[in-house]
């Protein structure tokens, strides 16, 4: 079972890192910025319609992985995925306010960016 685990770690640390990337950035390819939009406002709604019921900022992919290194013993995660990606990737630990609001910025930049370029995409 252990394995099992530590292989749904990876999946989560591979999935959920590249979603964060792509978020970011997959409004800079013509190719992708339609789906760059669909996952920025499922990210979006997730933090802010399902963080009605479980919590400002929750996400189904951070409950999950959170879980997973439960049953694989870890213990004192951080509220947020992103200042848990910080640290396991840098092993840096940057406060979690700092980390919240940079979140949200780089969010609101690449969410504003990939409105910007596919709302243009509609009007050519």
């Amino acid at each position: 079972m252990n394995i099992l685990y530590h292989s749904l770690d990876l999946f989560f640390m591979v999935f959920h890192a590249s979603l964060v990337v792509f978020n970011l950035l997959g409004w800079i390819w013509k190719k992708t910025r339609l789906a760059n939009l669909i996952t920025l406002t499922l990210t979006g709604a997730s933090w802010t319609l399902l963080g009605i019921f479980y919590g400002p900022g929750y996400c189904p992919l951070t409950d999950w992985h959170f879980r997973i290194l439960e049953q694989l013993g870890k213990t004192n995660l951080p509220n947020s995925y992103m200042r848990y990606l910080v640290q396991r990737l840098f092993h840096v630990d940057f406060p979690a306010t700092l980390v919240d609001r940079a979140t949200l910025i780089a969010f609101l930049i690449a969410l504003g960016l990939s409105l910007y370029f596919n709302i243009r995409k509609m009007k050519n």
